[in-house]
């Protein structure tokens, strides 16, 4: 446990905890080796694995497992998580449509399978995916190009998670050019991404030949010059991974920046992270996976500033984890899908509008593990 947390915050870890353990259990035992994404009327029903093997988010269900697997030691989360990893491959054989998220979709099967157990197929796995990653670096540029088509140009927030994947390779073969491919993609994150006041655009489009910005699009959020929250959240945590593996401090006065921004707009509403910070008031859209993914980069800003900063980000934290369960978490075993009101972008339309994401339960259960002292640092 964490020093700052009080007795009833670790009764409340350990309640919330084994609450975990049982639903995600039971929706291992139900899903057996399908790929989840957002449950239909309370259920898994749609198998991403066959939808579209090579979606973004189809890691983050074995990231969960191995999580739980590490905090619990049970085999049916190993064995669940190696299922979902054997799928992919198929994406890495088809290629054609993998793009940028490559680190979200083997950092939390292949990468985390070979730091837990050392299956060697899986670091081949994870080698693989990062030299993809790397391979989409615009060396005219510097930065990582976003998806696929006539997106040549397009760099987003999002991607700075997914290079701890790169970090990973040079760490592991003592090549450099993977983490200065990290690197130059987050100086320029921080240069054409971030504002001055903390606060982030989720795209920067830029000429592919000069780099140069051509313009600066909403994105996922409400419009240009909003502040989408999920997008704030990448950056928050996405620069505290960039300065976790390089001790460049740049990076980690960025991951402060946005974390005060992040933390005076979700105090504002009770700790519950609307869907865009800078929307009309009408309609309210909350974005319950903004708010996991913040709890996690919180602590892990906490993890690398002095002493008397900590309580800012600790206790910001808790705040916000606290107020996701309370108000959005549905611990009905019977159905499938953890932390709720979750959405995609603020203009998506019909049933996807405010539900359970996958990712927005893996970052809710990393979050808790970790203030728990249970998890491992999967990025």
């Amino acid at each position: 446990m964490k020093d700052f947390l009080q007795e009833k915050d670790e009764e409340w870890l350990q309640e919330i905890f084994e609450k975990l353990d049982r639903k995600v259990m039971r929706e291992c035992g139900r899903l057996e080796d399908r790929i989840p994404y957002i449950p239909v009327n309370g259920r898994y029903s749609e198998d991403w694995g066959e939808k579209d093997i090579a979606w973004w988010t189809n890691g983050f269900w074995g990231g969960l497992l191995w999580q739980m697997y590490h905090a619990t030691n049970r085999p049916e989360y190993r064995r669940s998580a190696e299922r979902v990893e054997e799928r992919l491959d198929r994406s890495l054989e088809e290629y054609e449509n993998l793009y940028h998220d490559v680190g979200f979709m083997w950092m939390h099967t292949a990468v985390a399978d070979y730091s837990l157990t050392g299956n060697r197929k899986s670091y081949v796995r994870g080698q693989h995916a990062a030299n993809l990653l790397a391979g989409r670096f615009n060396v005219l540029g510097n930065y990582i190009r976003a998806w696929n088509d006539d997106k040549a140009g397009w760099m987003i927030v999002d991607c700075l998670m997914n290079l701890s994947l790169l970090y990973w390779a040079t760490e592991q073969t003592d090549d450099p050019r993977f983490a200065a491919i990290a690197r130059r993609h987050a100086d320029t994150a921080l240069e054409k991404v971030l504002r001055p006041d903390g606060s982030c655009n989720h795209i920067a489009i830029l000429n592919p030949e000069t780099g140069e910005v051509e313009g600066l699009p909403g994105g996922q959020g409400y419009g240009e010059g909003s502040a989408w929250s999920r997008g704030q959240a990448w950056a928050v945590y996405g620069f505290a991974i960039s300065y976790a593996h390089t001790k460049e401090q740049r990076y980690l006065d960025a991951a402060k920046r946005v974390a005060h921004y992040f933390i005076a707009n979700v105090a504002m509403h009770d700790y519950l992270p609307l869907s865009d910070f800078r929307a009309p008031k009408e309609p309210l859209y909350y974005d319950s996976t903004a708010g996991a993914c913040a709890v996690c980069g919180l602590l892990e800003v906490a993890a690398h500033v002095p002493e008397l900063e900590k309580p800012l980000y600790e206790q910001s934290a808790l705040r916000m984890l606290r107020a996701l369960e309370e108000n959005f978490c549905n611990w009905n075993e019977e159905e499938d899908g953890i932390l709720g009101m979750g959405k995609v972008a603020y203009h998506e339309e019909g049933d996807r509008q405010q539900v359970p994401i996958i990712y927005g339960d893996y970052f809710f259960a990393e979050a808790v593990l970790r203030l728990m002292g249970k998890d491992f640092f999967i990025w």
